[in-house]
């Protein structure tokens, strides 16, 4: 009897319960879609393969290339292979959105990305429990209970707006109790500091950089001065964008003495390691809050191979979830 009791608690026991999960993080596949799509869709093949492995997938933008019909199918038909199986969130590029295709971010025009995924449709699949505009793809934070914490992830557009910062703030404002993990495209840098300065990779580059208020455009380190270290439960941050070696990582304490964890990954072409951009590689993160971890790898489901360099896979330990 006592073991039949042991059994039925075991089996009851929730998922959420347990002290570790699994995500993805898909760099920019923008070439992939462009010049690649067998790799691309291998991409999400194997994820949704796995599905019963992973919480959820974080696109940090930069979806297509030129924000063109054609491209927006290919991503939609490797995306729609995870639905009901593992939820995604996109945060979109400067390619991601302009006037017309290979006119990148002249304008906050996102027509494309909201027609191949709907809000309501996108909002179903993938835990969404706002977005901004309201309506639209363009921001939106999902919420998970996972390894006995409660999660809020915002997945935020190319240079997020003054007034798009204020509406990830009043949620957290509404969940002071969960952690939270920020996906937006353009971050960190190469050399493992937050973009700022005068260099062509800035949204303040771009023409959605010209306007002004609460329109106005914000960099990495605006991002991590107004949001990321004001946010007590700031936890980790994902970014893409930058090329060079495409990979750089941060540790930096908030205003409330908590570590947030940040992170770039480009795999893409023109990106040293993988100049031809045909390689597929995908970024892999166990969250483990009973052994305060957090564990990065990266892995090509297109090659079956990992890259163990120390700047591709690595551990942050003593976390304090």
């Amino acid at each position: 009897m006592r073991l039949k009791m042991a059994l039925l608690l075991l089996l009851s026991f929730p998922v959420s319960a347990q002290d570790s999960f699994e995500f993805v993080v898909l760099p920019d596949t923008q070439t992939y879609i462009e010049e690649f799509p067998s790799i691309y869709m291998k991409q999400l093949e194997w994820i949704a393969s796995k599905g019963d492995r992973f919480s959820f997938v974080l696109h940090v933008g930069d979806i297509t290339q030129n924000n063109s019909e054609e491209e927006w199918k290919i991503a939609k038909n490797g995306l729609i292979l995870l639905d009901g199986k593992v939820p995604y969130h996109l945060a979109l590029g400067n390619h991601d959105m302009g006037s017309r295709p290979g006119k990148f971010s002249d304008t906050r025009n996102t027509r494309l990305a909201n027609l191949f995924f709907p809000v309501s449709e996108y909002a179903n699949n993938n835990n969404i429990i706002a977005s901004f505009p309201e309506n639209s793809i363009d921001n939106t934070c999902a919420e998970y209970h996972l390894a006995g914490e409660k999660w809020l992830i915002f997945s935020l557009e190319f240079g997020p707006r003054n007034k798009t910062i204020d509406w990830a703030k009043n949620i957290i404002k509404k969940y002071p109790e969960h952690k939270v993990i920020i996906n937006t495209h353009s971050y960190l840098y190469e050399d493992n500091t937050l973009q700022d300065g005068d260099d062509w990779y800035l949204p303040q580059k771009y023409g959605v950089g010209k306007a002004e208020g609460d329109e106005a455009v914000n960099d990495g380190g605006q991002i991590w001065d107004k949001l990321v270290r004001t946010t007590e439960n700031s936890i980790l941050v994902f970014s893409g964008h930058i090329l060079g070696y495409g990979v750089g990582q941060l540790v930096l304490e908030n205003d409330y003495g908590n570590k947030v964890y940040q992170m770039l990954a480009n795999y893409q072409k023109n990106v040293k390691g993988v100049e031809n951009g045909d390689s597929g590689y995908l970024r892999l993160i166990e969250v483990d809050t009973g052994a305060k971890r957090i564990s990065v790898k990266t892995y090509s489901p297109w090659l079956d191979a990992y890259k163990s360099d120390p700047e591709h896979e690595f551990t942050f330990s003593d976390v304090g979830f």
